[in-house]
């Protein structure tokens, strides 16, 4: 060791392997270098406490082993599960992982991709509200690869941007088709704007229009607690009286929640209701949320093993497509039982 550091060949020492072979695998590169001999090498610079020198290996080889990782909103309980998903994977690459903040508008999620652009990172997971394809051409153009988090149905394109999707849209017509086989005739959804809002909203409409019942949609600024109470309040001040609530969100739920029990309003004997995410408190409230689970852990995986294999060079070429499960969570806010 020098003073007191392991050095790249002390790795390879311990490894059993070339300096060389140690360096390719160390900056993220070697797409040729079988599993078992990355995992040993991995493990040996563990033991031996080896810590990289990032700047260095930045000039060498024009990599920062870095990934962002964008998000509309850092503060909702859907995306620390995703996130630390994402980083167990960057992990075990040894990448590390920047998290930011768009607040689901076009113009920062434009300047975060600028950012990445510029060479701040070797790639990009993200959560996109506003953007298009063809936003993300010049991210591409700089050999960047980018994976995006959907909530839609993706089918890949000759771009190499990769999807990794939950068809909201079937979820939320399975919620949909859940109310109404529980004899609710008239159902609201309220939901923020932006995301997944439209999806969410064709789903709901498809199941009603079937047995021709009518659809009642708020939409508010924000897929927030506080968005929640607002939607809630605006559906019992109207002539639409409903006996559920699909909320597109497990937060705007938990305001709906809030404001139907402030009116002496029981859950579900009155009103029931349903969210969407499956965040950890949706166990936790009283009664228990009835909500649809998108397992972002898994997301977050899938997402990150995707943008390794593409910075590894072992996927290439065209854009490709990847859905999600997602399974409806039956509790206490629709039954009794």
């Amino acid at each position: 060791m020098t003073n007191g550091r392991a050095t790249q060949k002390d790795v390879a020492r311990a490894a059993g392997v070339s300096q060389a072979t140690v360096s390719m695998v160390l900056s993220g590169g070697g797409a040729s270098i079988p599993a078992e001999t990355w995992e040993r090498i991995t493990k040996a610079a563990k033991n031996l406490g080896y810590v990289p020198n990032r700047f260095a290996q930045a000039l060498k080889t024009s990599r920062t082993m870095t990934i962002a990782c964008i998000v509309p909103d850092i503060t909702n309980p859907f995306y620390p599960s995703l996130i630390r998903g994402i980083q167990s994977i960057a992990d075990g690459q040894n990448y590390d992982v920047i998290t930011v903040n768009t607040d689901g508008t076009p113009e920062r999620e434009r300047h975060f991709l600028d950012w990445a652009r510029q060479g701040r990172v070797d790639g990009v997971v993200g959560v996109f509200f506003t953007l298009k394809a063809k936003d993300f051409n010049p991210l591409v153009e700089a050999g960047v690869p980018i994976v995006r988090i959907e909530s839609s149905k993706k089918r890949g394109g000759e771009i190499p941007i990769d999807d990794i999707y939950v068809d909201s849209r079937a979820a939320a017509q399975t919620v949909t088709e859940y109310l109404l086989g529980l004899g609710h005739k008239r159902i609201a959804l309220v939901a923020g704007r932006g995301g997944p809002q439209a999806h969410r909203i064709e789903g709901y409409r498809t199941a009603l229009s079937k047995l021709g019942h009518p659809d009642h949609v708020v939409i508010d600024d924000e897929f927030s607690e506080m968005g929640g109470i607002r939607a809630a309040e605006s559906i019992l001040a109207g002539d639409f009286r409903p006996t559920a609530i699909f909320a597109a969100n497990d937060l705007m739920a938990i305001g709906v929640m809030q404001s139907l029990r402030e009116r002496g309003i029981r859950i579900p004997e009155d009103i029931a209701v349903v969210g969407f995410d499956d965040i950890s408190a949706a166990k936790l409230v009283t009664p228990t949320l009835t909500t649809v689970a998108q397992f972002q852990w898994k997301m977050g995986e899938r997402a990150a093993q995707t943008l390794m294999d593409r910075l590894r060079g072992q996927k290439t070429g065209a854009g490709t497509a990847v859905e999600m499960p997602f399974d409806l969570i039956v509790r206490g806010s629709t039954s009794n039982e």
